[in-house]
């Protein structure tokens, strides 16, 4: 059966603009980092990124490593993308990144000049694609001077093989230095994808979000449910294997009793607010418009209807709000 985008998908959900430029994104995007490729079923892959599409998520975030093995991830896309999303593609925001680890050798990572042109092109080819809406730079290189890196993703876009670049996982002080070379060169540049969340705050205070506006980019944030924990799976405890990602490691420093009971007690505000502890996270995310969007991750239909239905209540209270605060500094 050929693929018929729903009539009303953008009634669906809120989308916003990246600051003051003139890219939209949707609220939410979906990120294709570990749910999609390999064994995963191609038509469950499939079904679930239509379904996506057809609640409103017209941004699909990718990278050159992404999927249970290096790289299947984007293939996937590429498959679903060539058989039923390709008339879409006017509509659609595609983002891949490079940086980690890709192929074999020293130049198979990080953000040399080669490095960074032969993944989107790589990239390319396996989604099927002529262009990608935003490349990213997926990490900061400690060893390639930042000119060099700023210089190869502005190429790509005199390449016409990327309309935007933006990088990831850049302190706030790396992405002021690479923003100013991106601002000499006239690059467009339009965002950071950070790990950003109610219990990880740390970018919040870290400036980032101020350079990020005032250079006309926004943050994109990854990880919004800090591994599962904001959801309701760990309300009654952690288990000793739980696979916390780097960027959130510090929130177990007092301990796990300690962050369950401020899971708990997150939970009974969201039960307030007739909201999934999920469905709260998620819309704290969006109280600041310097977020451009949240990117989010599944392989199940079910679980992404269930997510996406926080939009039905984004309003705080400003003691909602406080409180939110007040538990999370608990």
């Amino acid at each position: 059966m050929v693929y018929q985008a729903a009539a009303d998908r953008y009634d669906q959900l809120p989308y916003r603009r990246v600051s003051d430029s003139g890219l939209i994104v949707p609220a939410v995007s979906f990120g294709l980092w570990r749910n999609l490729g390999d064994q995963m079923p191609l038509e469950n892959s499939r079904k679930v990124i239509l379904e996506a599409f057809d609640r409103g998520i017209f941004s699909f975030d990718n990278a050159f490593n992404y999927g249970p093995s290096n790289g299947s991830a984007e293939e996937t896309f590429g498959q679903v993308y060539q058989s039923d999303l390709k008339p879409y593609r006017n509509e659609l925001v595609i983002t891949t990144k490079a940086g980690y680890h890709m192929w074999p050798g020293p130049m198979g990572e990080f953000s040399g000049r080669k490095t960074l042109i032969n993944a989107l092109n790589t990239s390319l080819q396996k989604m099927h694609l002529d262009y990608v809406d935003i490349f990213y730079a997926h990490r900061f290189d400690p060893n390639t001077n930042l000119e060099e890196t700023a210089r190869a993703l502005d190429d790509l876009v005199h390449q016409g093989k990327a309309l935007y670049v933006g990088v990831s996982n850049y302190t706030a002080e790396q992405t002021k230095a690479i923003a100013e070379i991106f601002q000499e060169l006239g690059t467009p540049f339009i965002g950071n994808q950070v790990s950003y969340n109610m219990l990880n705050q740390q970018e919040k205070n870290s400036g980032l979000l101020d350079i990020l506006d005032e250079h006309h980019a926004g943050l994109f944030a990854y990880g919004p449910l800090a591994e599962g924990l904001l959801t309701d799976r760990y309300l009654n405890g952690l288990p000793e294997d739980f696979p916390i990602h780097k960027t959130n490691a510090f929130l177990f420093e007092k301990g796990r009793d300690v962050l369950v009971e401020k899971l708990q007690q997150l939970n009974q505000l969201a039960k307030n607010r007739q909201q999934t502890l999920t469905q709260m996270s998620l819309a704290w995310l969006l109280q600041d418009q310097r977020v451009a969007s949240v990117v989010i991750g599944t392989s199940s239909v079910d679980h992404l209807q269930q997510n996406l239905s926080f939009t039905e209540n984004l309003t705080f209270t400003t003691d909602e709000l406080a409180e939110i605060e007040r538990i999370i500094q608990s």
